[in-house]
């Protein structure tokens, strides 16, 4: 397994809160990664340090063998793109001009767009599905063609990494199948390294190729959904009990929850 990005005992908080402790992880190239933890477990303070949007208090994030702290902004996001929970665009922001905004580490100064720009900015349209979309303004989109938008503006940027925090969030059912499926779409047909947060545990068996189960700023668990998704991990990580199935289409696993740990026994593994 090639890794693209490696932490060395990674140390994360907020002024003298630690929230994650001696982080050694490894995502894998050309590979979709999910995050997966309980509510306030560090997964999205992970993703943040590892996309630079955060700085540890000590240790090291490598991109391919390098620290990402010490090379400069504009170099690393044309290596690195990451779309936020909840991202909002300026009122009347067209879906085009959110896209284009993809193309400012590559431009030099105040110049205008190049034919690669614009090329770049075409075929992230096109990948994304939003080509009727582009004149219209982003607030008059649904919230699947909104977040579809906005990976188009993270794919303009021609990174060869996506970082995404819960891009499912709030969006109903086939909507969330929209986004999970054109980020596999990216994934492989264009080879993008994907890490995102997830939620939904049977989402993240689904299209991750590499889950990480994260409980109190530490990782329990890492490997294929087939390594993860076992009774016991689930019953540590989140404190529930629950039988794992495996979907008759994919053989992939399932979970279905049926109760949560009394206290005393999840203490036990806490």
């Amino acid at each position: 397994m090639s890794a693209v990005i490696q932490t060395e005992d990674l140390r994360i908080g907020y002024q003298e809160n630690i929230i994650v402790d001696q982080l050694n992880l490894t995502i894998p190239e050309g590979e979709i990664t999910a995050l997966v933890g309980a509510n306030g477990s560090g997964k999205s303070t992970i993703l943040k340090t590892l996309s630079r949007l955060m700085k540890p208090k000590s240790g090291t994030v490598y991109l391919d063998g390098r620290a990402i702290h010490e090379q400069k902004t504009r170099d690393l996001a044309k290596e690195l793109a990451i779309l936020p929970q909840n991202p909002t665009a300026p009122e009347g922001l067209t879906v085009l001009e959110l896209v284009t905004y993809g193309r400012f580490p590559h431009q030099k100064g105040l110049k205008a767009l190049t034919i690669e720009d614009k090329e770049k900015i075409a075929w992230a349209i096109e990948k994304t599905g939003i080509g009727e979309f582009a004149n219209r303004p982003i607030d008059q989109l649904s919230g699947g063609q909104r977040q579809r938008a906005w990976i188009a503006m993270a794919l303009a940027q021609d990174t060869k990494i996506l970082f995404l925090d819960e891009p499912t969030t709030f969006l109903d059912m086939a909507h969330q199948l929209e986004v999970l499926e054109l980020l596999q779409r990216l994934n492989l047909q264009e080879k993008r390294t994907i890490v995102m947060v997830v939620h939904d545990l049977n989402h993240a068996s689904r299209y991750a190729d590499h889950m990480v189960a994260i409980k109190k700023g530490k990782v329990k668990k890492k490997g294929t959904p087939l390594e993860v998704m076992k009774s016991d991990v689930l019953e540590d990580v989140f404190g529930v009990r629950s039988d794992i199935i495996y979907d008759p289409r994919s053989g992939q696993p399932l979970c279905l929850p049926y109760g949560l740990c009394n206290e005393l026994d999840y203490a036990v593994t806490t």
